[in-house]
């Protein structure tokens, strides 16, 4: 039996209100929010993110990947693997390869089937950020977000939803497309798009029910994902599966998050199903032409523990304002910081204490305790990127360099010993406060020349751990 082992959906804090949008940009916007990545964030860090939600040993999933794909519409970089940061952040084994899979919305869905065709367990993880120019739908309708399925057998562990059936219909026409380096997508008369995704999605849709020998009236849930939102809906309703059983898209909280979409909706889903009996959930996706998968839910759902649903971060987000989202964005420019630009990483630096800024591992000495920086002097290496931490002292600094003033570094105690000054993220300065309760995230510090300092963050804690777990 192969399927789903466990999963993680990631969603970054901040929430653009879209009616916030036509009184700037003079069009576009409308009712609801989308998530905005934070300025310290791109794909290659919410993938992280979302990774180490569906490694979490909190899951009770305690299982590690032989392959790791990686999956985005908008890479951090080009010619360099963006996979290898994601496998050095998580600390996977040296014989654990890593690729991506970039360039298109389908991507993911691709990656996804490998890795269920492969024969060991395999991370599949999905990120995107979607821009479009100011007013325009794309803008207003997109998110950013990422998602993260952990896919293998039961020899690995046990799953919590096998995989009936894959059925696929690949046909080349021009719907969407967007050059490199182009900052928005662009789009053919939306009747067209609607027409040959309808038809492609319904044939890949009865497809894969027979191969799974499921009718309509056993499905669960539809899940119908795709930037083409006229089009999911029409598969949907020529599906001749009850419309109640449609899973929400998640348009009017979150937005489209692109290549992330179909993990991110399967992840909501899952958390949202009764792990009670077997349910038969089916995963389309529209994009040059159409994939869908057929996947049925096991008992072992009802052991399976999701360390931050997706409907939790939902619920918290914090607002931002339509201006700093265009400033973060790079789409209006801003009078940059009084201080001298940061320079550009040195590469053989990184290399060499790459399990400190990539791993957070810190070293421990005779006593036990932990040393961070680790000590060249310390035989034992101390992993440190699951640990929390309680804020001892704060300050707001309003001078140095950062895209985002003011910068917050607190000193940060750790559980179990360990401390370090170190900048916080996803707060605003009135909210922080001595004696507050942190853990790590992992964030672009800053980017000189087109190379990305990778580094980790403190924030306050989420989900469970907030909750005093």
């Amino acid at each position: 039996m192969r399927g789903l082992l466990s999963w993680g959906g990631y969603l970054p804090r901040r929430r653009l209100d879209r009616a916030a949008i036509a009184a700037v940009a003079g069009s576009g916007g409308g009712p609801g929010t989308r998530t905005v990545a934070g300025f310290d964030e791109d794909t290659t860090t919410m993938g992280v993110e979302a990774a180490r939600l569906a490694l979490s040993p909190r899951t009770g999933v305690a299982v590690l990947p032989d392959t790791l794909w990686f999956s985005t519409t908008a890479p951090a970089y080009l010619d360099k693997t963006n996979a290898t940061a994601v496998h050095a952040a998580l600390r996977l084994g040296r014989t654990t390869a890593a690729y991506d899979a970039v360039g298109s919305t389908r991507s993911a869905v691709g990656a996804l089937r490998v890795g269920l065709d492969l024969g060991a367990a395999c991370l599949v993880v999905a990120a995107d950020m979607r821009t479009g120019l100011p007013g325009g739908s794309d803008e207003a309708n997109g998110g950013d977000g990422a998602a993260a399925l952990l896919v293998g057998s039961d020899a690995d562990a046990p799953v919590v939803a096998e995989l009936l059936a894959w059925s696929t219909v690949t046909e080349e026409f021009l719907d969407r497309w967007r050059a490199p380096g182009d900052a928005a997508s662009s789009l053919w008369e939306e009747r067209f798009g609607l027409a040959r995704y309808t038809e492609l999605g319904s044939e890949a849709l009865k497809s894969a029910l027979q191969q799974a020998r499921v009718s309509p009236g056993q499905v669960s849930t539809l899940i119908v994902a795709g930037p083409h939102e006229r089009a999911a809906r029409a598969v949907a309703r020529a599906s001749d599966i009850a419309p109640h059983l449609l899973a929400d898209r998640l348009d009017g909280r979150v937005g489209n998050v692109g290549a992330a979409q179909p993990a991110l909706l399967f992840a909501a889903e899952l958390e949202k199903q009764e792990p009670v009996g077997e349910r038969i959930i089916v995963l389309a996706n529209l994009s040059d032409g159409a994939d869908v998968a057929v996947f049925r839910t096991t008992e072992a759902l009802a052991a399976y523990r999701p360390v931050l649903p997706v409907a939790d971060q939902i619920a918290a987000g914090a607002p931002v304002d339509y201006g700093r989202y265009l400033a973060w964005r790079g789409l209006l420019p801003v009078e940059p910081p009084r201080r001298p630009a940061p320079a550009r990483p040195s590469a053989t630096a990184a290399w060499r204490n790459r399990d400190w800024k990539f791993g957070f591992v810190g070293s421990a000495g005779e006593d036990g305790f932990a040393q961070l920086p680790p000590s060249h002097l310390d035989d034992a290496p101390t992993p440190m990127a699951d640990a929390t931490g309680t804020v001892v002292t704060f300050t707001v600094d309003r001078l140095a360099y950062s895209p985002s003033p003011p910068v917050v570094f607190a000193v940060i105690d750790f559980d179990g010993g360990g401390r370090l000054p170190m900048e916080l993220t996803d707060i605003d300065e009135h909210e922080i406060h001595i004696g507050q309760r942190v853990e790590l995230t992992f964030r672009r510090l800053l980017t000189a020349e087109g190379v990305h300092n990778y580094f980790w963050k403190a924030r306050p804690v989420r989900g469970m751990r907030a909750e005093g777990e």
